[in-house]
């Protein structure tokens, strides 16, 4: 007698025969099974969905063992009792309703529980297990039962039913439990994939958490900033803390994007600069802000942060240095793609008074401009500075991707 492929010895109906049958209709039935194994291996491997595997599953067993009925059983341990998850064949609200008793004295039920490999095939003579009463309501005579057995916990078991009086052999049986491995990996695997979206989604929640929490924290640290500003008295002194606290913000609103989005090692880096210019042109009440901000760059949110670190620095200085009294204090920062789609480039134009003739931007002196110059080195990028009249533009010309990494896009 054979053995099953877990080495256990099936449950055959005692007086079932397994004499081969060499005819050509059997040849020809076996060489269907390899064919139909061979298909569902097919559509296991091209990722159908769960539930198309299911139907594929049973519909396939029951042409490979010519038979009326074939269906899915999934175990549910809290009820101690199977669903018909999947089927063919059965009358209208059995499949996805029906259940089916999974104790021993059932022969699904022992299929699962000893994983033994079960055969009946005259049910009307029964004497091992009681008939499931979905069998008799549809006629079933015979019947062959195998689990569906995962790397994890069993998922169930197959079934194929028939209302003919020919027998299922162990040869049938070798087909069936085939059927059933295929399907057991594919389960597993929906297993596997399902734990690892649930990992995935948990993940995503602390990071929003976490990036809120920074975000809250560096508020917090701005916002004592800007009152040690008002109240230190020192007119020398309160501008570098009102500085340093719009820093302190520009790095705030960045953890307040990545709080609302999915994806956190990327960032759009003209969202990000738009809602720091709204920061600052509230902020900077003598001065009006545009910001002109192309949608869909996307780049590396710690090359987002440093960029937009570099825009807030060019607009600091603007309004620092926009001569006193000027009635019409106006700031344009624009925020594009480069032609060639590898780079971005930024520019912050004032219409101020212009540089001072000493000015070397190679050789900043103020502590704005050598934080500039010190983002752009990091960044790979170039800064130019162009005349206006009035006033002066700075450009900033940087990378996509990190020097060494090579072009691509967003």
């Amino acid at each position: 007698m054979e053995q099953s492929r877990d080495g256990s010895t099936p449950v055959v109906e005692p007086g079932s025969t397994d004499k081969p049958d060499l005819s050509l209709r059997a040849l020809q039935q076996r060489i269907r099974q390899q064919e139909i194994l061979a298909s569902l291996g097919v559509t296991a491997l091209h990722g159908a969905s769960f539930d198309e595997l299911l139907d594929s599953t049973a519909r396939m067993a029951a042409e490979g063992l010519r038979s009326e009925f074939s269906k899915v059983l999934e175990y549910m341990p809290t009820e101690g009792r199977f669903l018909v998850r999947a089927g063919v064949g059965w009358d209208p609200g059995v499949v996805g309703v029906a259940t089916v008793g999974a104790d021993l004295a059932s022969p699904a039920g022992y299929a699962l529980r000893t994983g033994k490999p079960v055969i009946s095939n005259h049910l009307e003579n029964e004497e091992r297990f009681r008939t499931p009463e979905i069998l008799r309501q549809h006629g079933v005579h015979r019947a062959m039962n195998v689990i569906l057995q995962g790397e994890g916990r069993p998922f169930g078991v197959l079934e194929v039913d028939s209302r003919s009086d020919d027998e299922f052999i162990e040869h049938d049986l070798a087909f069936l439990q085939g059927a059933a491995n295929l399907l057991g990996m594919a389960i597993e695997r929906e297993r596997q994939e399902r734990n690892l979206r649930a990992a995935l989604e948990r993940h995503e929640v602390l990071l929003k958490e976490m990036n809120h929490r920074v975000k809250n924290s560096l508020a917090i640290v701005s916002s004592m900033l800007e009152l040690q500003a008002s109240d230190v008295g020192d007119e020398a002194v309160t501008p570098h803390l009102s500085e340093a606290a719009q820093r302190v913000m520009a790095v705030a609103k960045a953890h307040d994007q990545l709080s609302h989005v999915t994806e956190v090692e990327r960032m759009d880096i003209g969202r990000y600069i738009s809602t720091v210019c709204r920061d600052l042109d509230d902020s900077v009440a003598q001065c009006t802000i545009h910001c002109d901000a192309q949608a869909g760059i996307e780049i590396a949110t710690d090359r987002a942060i440093s960029t937009a670190l570099v825009v807030n620095e060019l607009i600091a200085n603007a309004v620092k240095h926009m001569p006193t009294g000027q009635p019409d204090c106006r700031i344009w920062v624009k925020v594009s793609a480069a032609t060639d789609q590898d780079a971005l480039v930024i520019s912050v134009r004032d219409e101020g008074a212009g540089l001072p003739a000493d000015f070397d931007l190679a050789r900043p002196k103020g502590l704005g401009m050598r934080i500039v110059m010190a983002f752009v080195r990091q960044l790979g990028g170039t800064l130019a500075v162009e005349a206006r009249q009035p006033g002066t533009e700075f450009v900033l010309t940087i990378p996509r991707q990190p020097p060494g990494l090579g072009g691509g896009g967003a």
